[in-house]
């Protein structure tokens, strides 16, 4: 295993010293934002813009939230009041996800699983963020508790914070109460959580070019999404193998902004049970991706030195590439999308086409 995936990180950063309350209402995938997130008594917060989203806002502690994410665990709850989504690879070949949470809380975030390695260089670039998690593999535990990372798991957390769904089975039925868990976090245990602030993207208007596009496909070795473009939401609209992914409250999730992402992915030193190895997706180096926005697509490039980074993401010509204000999904995977081309009159289109 490349060295990499042991990472170890010791510095500090300053966080919020108190929570007095976060508001539910979330970005949503929608370019509009509730009013309600301004109203946030959050104190250690900056209010108006959110730096992930770009959205009116609060820049509040930030909560990672592991998500299961095989057909089990759908519909999801929470997401669609997420800053940020990130679509991991794990064992078998099938994704889990990491909810980023900032600005807004909803009552329940789930189901929760467990953390993986590729969770420490993704995370270190918020600072000392809060990992709301299910276990971890016992080699991997040590690294975890080693990583600048606020550990507010569900071993260390009671039932009225990490519940059971009764109407759902094991082990796809944990969910979290982000409010109550930050707030005895902050306020009872005094611990010290980064709040929001730019990652390296930046928000701005539609650049120059790109591909017009009217959906795109994606997969892992055991997993399949789909997005497709709705000029009436303004948004991605997303699909999960093969169907419509919704929410637990009937809502398509999606987003005006989904970025993929070209890794690396690697086996790591850790396994389940079964002998499946743990992929590393490596997101510190640089690399090539896609950043699909107001129904277009447009390749683009990533840069991050060092896990303590901002990632930075340009156009070929190296330029910005200016993200849609909006909740953000990144798609982190070593497989080529296939995009579906706009018809045209004189030309029907094919029914898909790869990007390369």
């Amino acid at each position: 295993m490349k060295s990499k995936t042991v990472r170890i990180f010791t510095c500090g950063f300053v966080g919020v010293l108190c929570l007095v309350s976060l508001t539910s209402c979330g970005v949503g995938g929608s370019s509009k934002s509730s009013s309600a997130n301004s109203e946030s008594g959050q104190s250690g917060t900056t209010s108006g813009t959110n730096a992930l989203t770009g959205m009116p806002g609060v820049n509040g502690p930030v909560l990672f939230v592991k998500v299961d994410d095989t057909p089990p665990a759908h519909p999801q709850v929470g997401l669609n009041s997420a800053d940020v989504v990130y679509i991991e690879q794990v064992e078998g070949g099938l994704t889990r996800l990491a909810a980023v949470f900032s600005n807004a809380l909803p009552p329940k975030i789930g189901p929760v699983r467990s953390a993986r390695i590729s969770d420490i260089d993704l995370m270190a670039q918020y600072g000392r963020a809060a990992l709301a998690f299910s276990g971890a593999q016992t080699l991997f535990l040590p690294v975890l508790d080693a990583a600048n990372i606020e550990d507010v798991g569900a071993d260390h957390e009671p039932s009225s914070i990490y519940s059971r769904d009764t109407t759902r089975v094991a082990p796809t039925n944990m969910l979290v109460d982000p409010k109550a868990l930050l707030n005895k976090s902050i306020n009872v245990e005094g611990r010290k959580i980064a709040t929001a602030q730019s990652v390296g993207w930046q928000f701005g208007s539609l650049p120059a070019g790109g591909t017009p596009i009217t959906g795109v496909s994606l997969k892992w070795p055991s997993s399949r999404y789909g997005a497709t473009w709705s000029s009436d939401q303004s948004r991605w609209l997303l699909g999960y193998e093969g169907k419509p992914d919704l929410d637990s409250d009937g809502i398509q999730l999606g987003s005006p902004t989904l970025v993929i992402q070209e890794v690396s992915i690697t086996n790591s030193i850790y396994h389940d049970h079964l002998g499946n190895y743990t992929p590393f997706s490596n997101t510190v180096g640089s690399g090539a991706g896609y950043l699909l926005r107001d129904g277009r697509e447009f390749p683009i490039m990533w840069s991050r030195p060092t896990p303590t980074s901002p990632t930075t993401w340009t156009l070929a010509n190296g330029s910005q590439a200016y993200f849609h204000p909006g909740q953000v999904w990144v798609a982190l995977t070593d497989s080529q999308p296939t995009f579906t081309p706009v018809a045209t009159a004189s030309t029907p289109a094919p029914a898909s086409t790869s990007s390369k």
